[in-house]
């Protein structure tokens, strides 16, 4: 009778142990790349760069290896798909998906600072004002700056502030890149709703250069009209009537545009930060930053990107920039620049220099 009260026994579930990326030998370098973004030898590359961050402490069979980790890690970047498809693919369950993407982006953030740094030491600094140069004639560029919403689901804490101006939810992500479109500093800390000159005013960045930059000698960046116009941030003349006026606007479009190129690229390869980010913010944020080491992993490996423009030009002194004496404020700094560079005979003239001391 008690028999008949028992509820019956489920059949047992067969153990299955996670998967392998055995494929990797199998795919040719274009192939991987379209699954991870990267080829052989940079996967290689990334494994050995993070094996003592991922390496686990056990003897079990199962473990996973490093090669397994940043291969799932890579595919979660380059697709933005659900962990649970991630897993069904490459033959793991979803929490260890979630485990280790974790991983990887805490591996990734804990090298940050060896690839997205601040240039500080003169041939570094001379290398990227005469990339700029050789690129659009904009003279003593350090790096473009501007913002980009990730978006996000909505959170459940302040949800209403990370809701940006086009009506979703994302975090406002501010970045710095080169003329060759590699990330020098990045500040994501803030909810959608935050005006990027707000970003600017309390990153690092900001305290630094207000600290340390002593005028146009040491380099100028180029923002966009929604930042304020200051000694060491450019941004463009709003009612240009003056040829030299009109001259600089132009020029600093098109100088400037590398950083919407790099952001482009950035969410064409990783494609998590180009669809909706099913995560935490604070969790957004760092694999952003995460994105943002591959990216810059990828350009100093030539790695092929869509619509790549090829390599970028490297050179030994900048343009030399007449001295500037007048009143060392953004307005001033910008109208020296814009008269002593940016006319349209004068432009004629320092390209044609350029052109005969550096071919």
């Amino acid at each position: 009778m008690a028999a008949l009260l028992m509820p019956p026994l489920r059949p047992r579930k067969d153990r299955v142990f996670r998967g392998t990326i055995s494929h990797l030998t199998n795919l040719n370098d274009d192939e991987l790349r379209r699954r991870y973004r990267f080829g052989k030898d940079s996967i290689a590359y990334l494994c050995n760069l993070l094996q003592d961050r991922l390496r686990r402490t056990t003897n079990k069979a199962t473990a996973l290896t490093v090669e397994q980790q940043v291969c799932i890690a890579l595919r979660y970047y380059a697709s933005g798909s659900f962990l649970q498809v991630i897993g069904d693919t490459l033959g793991y369950d979803k929490g260890t998906v979630s485990r280790v993407v974790s991983d990887v982006t805490d591996a990734l953030i804990g090298i940050k600072d060896d690839f997205v740094s601040w240039p500080t030491d003169v041939d570094s600094i001379n290398r990227i004002k005469c990339g700029f140069y050789r690129q659009s004639n904009f003279p003593n560029v350090l790096g473009c700056i501007d913002c980009t919403h990730v978006r996000i689901q909505a959170p459940s804490d302040d949800e209403p502030s990370y809701v940006n101006r086009k009506g979703y939810h994302s975090i406002n992500v501010q970045a710095v890149c080169d003329f060759e479109g590699r990330f020098t500093n990045i500040f994501a800390n803030w909810p959608g709703s935050t005006h990027d000159s707000h970003i600017f005013n309390t990153s690092t960045l900001s305290n630094y250069l207000q600290t340390n930059h002593r005028g146009l000698i040491d380099g100028v960046i180029l923002g966009d009209s929604g930042y304020a116009c200051r000694l060491y941030l450019l941004t463009p003349y709003a009612n240009p009537t003056e040829r030299h006026q009109q001259g600089f606007n132009g020029c600093h479009a098109s100088t400037r545009s590398v950083i919407e190129r790099t952001f482009g690229i950035l969410k064409r390869r990783f494609h998590v930060l180009h669809s909706e980010v099913r995560m935490k913010p604070e969790k957004v944020c760092r694999i952003f930053g995460a994105c943002a080491v591959l990216h810059n992993i990828a350009v100093s490996r030539n790695e092929p990107l869509v619509n790549d423009d090829g390599a970028g030009v490297r050179l030994d002194q900048p343009v030399q920039v007449p001295a500037f004496l007048g009143v060392q404020d953004g307005r001033n700094t910008r109208e020296h620049v814009a008269r002593s560079f940016l006319t349209t005979e004068i432009h004629i003239i320092n390209t044609l220099i350029c052109f005969l001391t550096f071919s």
